[in-house]
């Protein structure tokens, strides 16, 4: 029989659903990290002039995602783990997936960002603020941010017109655009065609850019320990956000067989660990926001 569901039933953790109770504890440590943490990096940032570069434009835009892709999947993770409340309504679970990957994407776009300033930094410091101006770096901002969300709102409206089987339990604690398009009865064909043109033309490229940025960076400073050390917890959170993120894209394309447990610990690697790891990194070892914390 096909229908469109009224509602979705998110997913914990497989198998352990008797802990889920202890397991939130954590979560919303995380959580807690991870909002306050990104908005502390705001409120400095604004209210420090000598704070209005580049690279701190750069990191409030990181921030300004983090929280977003943070507040995006809080209310059903902790509905999941912490209250056990289990019902996502079906409109409000698109939305949910719309906002996920649209953070997602942007923060993609904003590392690639701040791969190259630091490339510009270091290998061009005379030019640097000729060529990264405050109004340059807004604009490309928002070009990120209209590009991002012109190319995500198909997924949503690619699965709303198909009909939906009876089966409406999600693999994860949140609406993730392959896990829901599992759930479909009609031909997906155009749905996986286009969802995993994202992943490579966004994701993959962008990763790639990032690492080729890094490679030069650190051809040109492999005799300063300190930057070199700095470029390595920066290369560390990149590989935690786009590993799990492209292993997750293709394990629900093509790994029938594996491990529900995979499914979320992937999924849960990126979506909660970067936001919190973001700002311990891209803050806490840059000294003049060290400083102004003390």
């Amino acid at each position: 029989i096909w229908f469109q569901p009224y509602i979705l039933l998110p997913t914990g953790i497989h198998g352990l659903e008797s802990v889920q109770i202890w397991i939130s504890t954590p979560l919303c440590v995380m959580y807690l990290i991870a909002i306050l943490g990104n908005c502390t990096i705001l409120f400095v940032i604004k209210t420090t002039s000598s704070l209005h570069e580049p690279q701190y434009l750069f990191l409030s835009m990181l921030a300004t995602t983090d929280l977003g892709l943070s507040l995006s999947t809080l209310s059903t993770v902790l509905n999941v783990f912490l209250l056990n409340h289990r019902e996502i309504e079906f409109h409000s679970c698109l939305t949910q997936m719309f906002f996920i990957h649209t953070f997602s994407c942007i923060e993609s776009t904003i590392l690639l960002a701040m791969a190259f300033d630091q490339f510009v930094a270091i290998h061009n410091p005379l030019h640097y603020t000729v060529i990264l101006t405050p109004a340059r770096i807004i604009q490309m901002g928002l070009t990120v941010v209209v590009r991002t969300v012109i190319v995500m709102v198909p997924l949503p409206i690619l699965l709303k017109r198909l009909p939906f089987c009876k089966d409406v339990i999600l693999s994860h604690c949140y609406c993730y655009h392959p896990d829901v398009m599992k759930l479909v009865c009609g031909p997906v064909r155009v749905n996986m065609i286009y969802g995993l043109s994202l992943v490579i033309c966004s994701f993959a490229i962008d990763s790639m850019f990032i690492f080729i940025s890094y490679t030069f960076i650190l051809k040109t400073v492999l005799g300063i320990l300190k930057a070199l050390i700095t470029c390595v917890f920066h290369v560390f959170t990149v590989f935690i956000f786009y590993v799990p993120l492209i292993v997750l894209a293709l394990i629900h394309r093509f790994g029938k067989f594996t491990s529900p447990l995979l499914h979320v610990t992937m999924a849960d690697l990126f979506l909660v660990l970067t936001p919190v790891l973001n700002p311990l990194v891209y803050s806490l070892k840059t000294k003049q926001i060290r400083n102004l914390l003390k």
